[in-house]
């Protein structure tokens, strides 16, 4: 039996709880796991190293895409793998990779799934799985707080996501694999791994997190009924036919912008920058996913 981790966010809640999946390790002959609790996810890369130096051959990370990217950040280039049990509000990665959301299938997945080598992404020296960008989707992310997330769950994106749809446009220009390709104004830059976003859009038709590139799009869409209108092409896979999206594929991307803006990452707000520079590390983690 493999040394079995477990890091899990105590506010995060899936079935029965961290009770629940202490009792169904057990009964699946993981009795004494490494276990780690934190209150926040920027408290998981401590413990997950701490599991690593404690020679865990799986993290099983507990929360939404924030913990695990928290835990990615640390995992990216050692050869341990990650199972995740999707307690979060979105849980973007675990649909992607059809991990089910739900304790007994996520659980049995994360035990005796296959290993997948994944790519993941690095921005302004942080690692991510899912997504990252500017403008729309950090406005949207960094408008669902902790507190309407609990309260409304992803209904709290779409009420910050319709405020979203009202902010200006920044200043862009942007550099792929060294060659510039995009000058002008927009309203959202986004930089992904997996194709599908919040609330089941399909953001990058044709992306794979095992591809080896990144995919890049550019939003120019200006007020509610430009946004209506591409996130309707979205909702029927087509994003890339809206005369208001621009897309590309990279290994690696540089986004400057013309004034100091939020920025997110697989769900989690950062700090206001004005410059983002991208690559995409191929095969850096092992994740358990279906057989």
């Amino acid at each position: 039996m493999e040394r079995v981790a477990v890091v899990a966010h105590q506010r995060k809640s899936l079935d029965g709880g961290l009770p629940d999946l202490r009792r169904q390790l057990a009964d699946a002959g993981v009795e004494e796991p490494l276990w780690f609790e934190v209150p926040k996810s920027r408290k998981a890369p401590k413990r997950v190293r701490d599991a690593i130096r404690q020679g865990a051959e799986l993290v099983l990370v507990w929360g939404g895409d924030g913990m695990v990217q928290r835990c990615i950040d640390v995992l990216a280039g050692h050869d341990v793998a990650l199972g995740i049990l999707p307690a979060g509000t979105a849980n973007l990665l675990a649909t992607n990779l059809g991990i089910p959301h739900d304790l007994d299938e996520a659980l049995r997945v994360a035990l005796s799934g296959r290993n997948r080598r994944l790519d993941v992404g690095r921005v302004n020296g942080e690692h991510f799985a899912v997504m990252a960008g500017v403008g729309f989707d950090a406005r949207m992310i960094g408008g669902a707080d902790g507190s309407s997330k609990d309260k409304l769950g992803r209904l709290a994106y779409v009420r910050s996501g319709v405020k979203a749809t009202r902010a200006g446009a920044a200043k862009v220009r942007i550099k792929v694999d060294g060659v510039r390709w995009f000058k002008g104004a927009a309203t959202c830059v986004l930089v992904g791994n997996v194709g599908t976003a919040t609330g089941g859009l399909v953001v990058f038709r044709d992306a794979e997190p095992d591809d080896g590139v990144l995919d890049v799009g550019v939003v120019t869409a200006k007020g509610s009924l430009q946004w209506l209108r591409l996130l309707s092409r979205a909702a029927r896979k087509e994003p890339g036919r809206s005369p208001f999206v621009h897309m590309t594929r990279a290994r690696k991307v540089d986004v400057r912008l013309d004034r100091d803006v939020l920025y997110e990452l697989d769900g989690g707000s950062r700090s206001k920058v004005s410059r983002l520079r991208f690559r995409v590390e191929p095969g850096a983690i092992t994740v358990r996913v279906p057989a």
